[in-house]
């Protein structure tokens, strides 16, 4: 099925100079009755072709944020480029207050490419390689309702499949007694680097009977 629906910038209020919070924003535009339409498309299962006009700036971020609040997935949204896609992810951070959020509560992650400059795989960013894994994760745990943001040139770099990745991680409770000597066998068949502190994703350290990871 293919909606074409054209909502505005701001929705119709009684006052039009009135000052919205993030919060107040998101619910104006999830209580206007084409966002409404799209919620009703969503959940009604199926494939739905939905086509939305007249968003500019971030009115499209506003309603990304209302879908997710109003349909709860993981909901996939690509952008043209990864600049755009930083924006857009940092506009939804600040919408659904998830900019001061400990990483692994956070409701939007950020999915880029493994490499430190386009084309040379032999570079790859430790920091974007673990903001990568935790996606993979997110979507292999079917864990909380997510809005992943990325662009096309993240999407087509290989990755690893669901048996592997749960294979090559290594779950550990609070309380539970680990032997150190196997920890660090792991690390490094993981390929982490031993340094003499840490500072990026990737190294580890000893000090003592303490790891740093």
């Amino acid at each position: 099925m293919s909606t074409n629906l054209t909502p505005a910038l701001i929705p119709a209020t009684e006052n039009a100079s009135k000052v919205f919070s993030a919060t107040q924003l998101v619910a104006a535009f999830a209580g206007d009755a084409r966002i409404k339409e799209v919620f009703a498309l969503l959940k009604s299962g199926g494939k739905q072709r939905i086509r939305l006009n007249g968003l500019v700036g971030s009115s499209s971020s506003v309603t990304a944020a209302a879908v997710h609040q109003a349909v709860p997935a993981v909901h996939l949204v690509v952008l043209s480029d990864k600049e755009s896609a930083v924006y857009f992810c940092n506009d939804l951070e600040n919408l659904l207050g998830d900019s001061d959020e400990n990483f692994h509560k956070r409701h939007v992650l950020f999915y880029p490419t493994s490499y430190k400059r386009p084309y040379e795989p032999e570079k790859t960013d430790n920091s974007n390689v673990l903001m990568r894994t935790e996606v993979l994760k997110r979507i292999s745990t079917r864990g909380k309702e997510t809005i992943i943001v990325t662009y096309p040139e993240a999407l087509t770099e290989k990755v690893v499949n669901r048996k592997y990745l749960e294979k090559s991680t290594l779950k550990l409770k609070r309380g539970e007694t680990v032997d150190l000597d196997f920890i660090y066998d792991l690390l490094d068949e993981y390929g982490f680097l031993r340094t003499d502190y840490v500072v990026e994703p990737g190294q580890f350290a000893l000090r003592g009977g303490i790891i740093d990871v």
